[in-house]
Parts: C-alpha cells; sequence; structure tokens
C-alpha cells in the first residue's frame, strides 16, 4: 500500500467520523426538541407550580332546547318528566324512544318489568307515561322499504 493510499485512507476515516458525530448531535438536538415541544416548562426553573380551581358550572339537567329535553332526547310534551323520573332510572331513553308501541303494548311492557325486572307500581303515572309515549312516539306504519305495488309480472320461459 502506497503512501498516498495511506492517506487517502486516513482523511476518509476523519470525514466518516465527523459525519458519525454531526449524525449523532443532530439525533440527539432533534430528540430534545421533541421533548422540549412535549414539556415547554422544562426549562423554567424559577416557576412554583400553581393549582388552579375551576368553579363548577352549573347545569340545568331539565333544560328544554327546540322542544327537545336536552338530556334525554325526548320530546317536550305533557307528561315528559313522569317518563323521565321513571323510565330512565333504570334505563337509557333511547331504549325508550326506539320502541315505539301502542297503548296496548306499552302497558304489556309494564307488566312484564313490574314482574321481571322489579319496576315498582306506576300506579296514576302509568296512564300519564303510556299516553305521552303513544303521543309522542307512535308505532310508524311502514317498514324497512315501501310494498311493491304496480308490478308488471313476468313469466319465465323453459
Amino acid at each position: 500500500m502506497s503512501n498516498d493510499e495511506k492517506v487517502f485512507r486516513a482523511q476518509v476515516r476523519k470525514v466518516y467520523r465527523l459525519l458519525m458525530l454531526l449524525f449523532v448531535l443532530f439525533v440527539i438536538t432533534g430528540g430534545g426538541l421533541m421533548y422540549y415541544m412535549a414539556n415547554p416548562d422544562i426549562f423554567d426553573f424559577m416557576s412554583k407550580s400553581k393549582t388552579v380551581t375551576l368553579e363548577p358550572v352549573e347545569v340545568d339537567e331539565d333544560r328544554i332546547e327546540n322542544g327537545i329535553h336536552v338530556r334525554t332526547g325526548l320530546v317536550d310534551a305533557e307528561g315528559l318528566m313522569t317518563v323521565v323520573n321513571n323510565c330512565t332510572n333504570c334505563h337509557s331513553s333511547k331504549l325508550v324512544t326506539q320502541n315505539r308501541m301502542n297503548a296496548e303494548r306499552w302497558n304489556a311492557t309494564i307488566k312484564w318489568m313490574q314482574e321481571t325486572q322489579n319496576l315498582w307500581d306506576l300506579g296514576r303515572n302509568q296512564e300519564v307515561i303510556v299516553n305521552y309515549l303513544v303521543t309522542n312516539y307512535p308505532p310508524i306504519a311502514k317498514g324497512r322499504r315501501m310494498i311493491l305495488t304496480d308490478i308488471d309480472w313476468y313469466e319465465f320461459e323453459d
């Protein structure tokens, strides 16, 4: 190996070491910047931690907006609070609104809940509840699609 080759190899090693050093410094600096972005108070040595207390905001749970009881999503009508107080203690109001029934079926469902789900005797409230539900959430007559009418049927030929 000639003297020129040795000098060249030594210079390549120096450049390689310098590039590796720059790469390591770049990685460390990038990591430090990422950590600083996540924790900007890391270099704030003079600050004292402060405890912030937030005053509780009073929210009216029985607020009505646009004719809808905000907390439950039920329609604002006569008997609403009786339904809210008796039905949403055990299950979501969504369960009430998705089960659209007539008065006979609502009474049967209430009887079933009393016999199997430990629902208390509603007394006179039962009539108020059933009237509210039948009025505001009546059964929907149509199913998933309209019944096909005026169809021109044809015969298959063998």
